[in-house]
């Protein structure tokens, strides 16, 4: 049985973080996105806690905190402005909101 390297992890998450930009960038639903965007985030901070292992630091550790903070913000404003744009077009696909009028 082979012992889980640094590249097993960064494939993992290079395959996640694939998959939230064909989220981003092939999906129509703002919802849809934006869960996209916290599955990258979410890649990177594999990453980096994958690098801080194999280097035997706590550089990493400290990078993801700061990325799920910055996510946990980000999740936040993002759900308050699909709310508010759900209240006043009644839709969250992107197509329907890419005119700022009305």
């Amino acid at each position: 049985m082979t012992p889980i390297g640094i590249h097993h992890y960064l494939y993992l998450s290079a395959i996640l973080f694939f998959i939230g930009a064909f989220g981003v960038l092939f999906r129509r639903n703002l919802l849809v996105i934006l869960m996209s965007i916290e599955l990258m985030l979410n890649a990177v901070n594999l990453s980096f806690i994958a690098f801080a292992r194999h280097n035997g630091t706590t550089d990493g550790h400290v990078a993801a905190f700061f990325v799920m903070a910055l996510a946990a913000a980000e999740a936040g404003i993002g759900l308050a402005i699909l709310v508010m744009l759900f209240r006043n077009r009644t839709t969250v696909q992107a197509d329907d909101l890419t005119l700022m009028r009305d």
